[in-house]
């Protein structure tokens, strides 16, 4: 399962060709805003990641994030002063994420409140982390993609220090979940999708020994903000960067029912908040 999860997000990248594109369009190093279309792939994009981080205590500036990506919310939480150590299955996006990082400019020079970033390849079944060794651990479309969400909460517990967070910003089965259309972003088809409904998450975050603080469904600005992407898309002039960067021509498809699967209730997209 991981390798043909970690090839479902490697098949199409272009990795040097992105970084070209960045060296090229951006030669004093691209910010935030500029990477955003390329890292920021979640539903919500760059907005929805700095209401995952408004949750963070800053006071606990240890923050694993599990599903990394390509480091977008990583980037964001080390400009506000976390050390971000993100954790990814999938090794060439690990390795982009850290080329990217060296590219961007995420503070101004010798900012002494910049945090740190660091990338590890691994399975969130198995954290390759001491116990109690972050204050806080970061979900952001990744736990829909693990087959053993119980065993990865177990794990996320076990390496949370007493009073810990854990912030999710995820997708969950909507109340049509049968209308779900393949391929999205996430999977080709139903073996890597692995959807809770938010009764079942919930569930299982309890049983993990999380006390959930904050949980709001925010399907309907999920569904006015991919329906501005989709007109983003659609226009005629080429963007300097993408998600057919990393999709390729997928992408195009998956964008399309990504769409339809939020307007038609086959997925909801909520944010938690929960303390251990």
């Amino acid at each position: 399962m991981p390798t043909s999860l970690a090839h479902h997000y490697h098949q199409a990248l272009r990795d040097q060709d992105i970084l070209n594109q960045l060296s090229s369009h951006y030669p004093d190093g691209p910010t935030l805003h500029q990477l955003a279309p390329l890292d920021q792939l979640h539903i919500g994009g760059i907005a929805a990641s700095k209401r995952l981080l408004d949750l963070l205590d800053q006071s606990a500036p240890m923050v694993l994030d599990i599903g990394a990506g390509l480091g977008g919310l990583m980037r964001q939480g080390a400009a506000l002063g976390f050390h971000l150590t993100g954790l990814d299955i999938t090794h060439r996006f690990n390795v982009l994420n850290q080329a990217i990082s060296e590219l961007a400019m995420t503070q101004p020079p010798n900012d002494s409140s910049a945090g740190t970033l660091r990338c590890v390849t691994g399975d969130a079944c198995a954290l390759p982390f001491s116990d109690a060794s972050f204050d806080a651990v970061l979900f952001q479309h990744s736990l829909m993609n693990m087959p053993d969400p119980a065993r990865v909460l177990a794990e996320c517990r076990r390496v949370l220090r007493p009073g810990g967070q854990l912030v999710m910003h995820e997708v969950v089965s909507g109340p049509h979940c049968e209308a779900l259309r393949f391929p999205v972003p996430w999977a080709e088809g139903p073996t890597h999708s692995h959807l809770l409904t938010l009764a079942a998450l919930t569930q299982r975050l309890q049983t993990a020994g999380f006390d959930i603080r904050h949980c709001e469904d925010w399907s309907d600005t999920a569904l006015e903000w991919r329906q501005r992407q989709r007109q983003k898309e659609q226009a005629a002039h080429a963007a300097v960067l993408s998600p057919q960067w990393v999709f390729g021509e997928r992408f195009v498809q998956m964008g399309k029912n990504l769409l339809e699967n939020l307007a038609n209730g086959a997925i909801n997209v909520v944010e938690i908040s929960a303390r251990c």
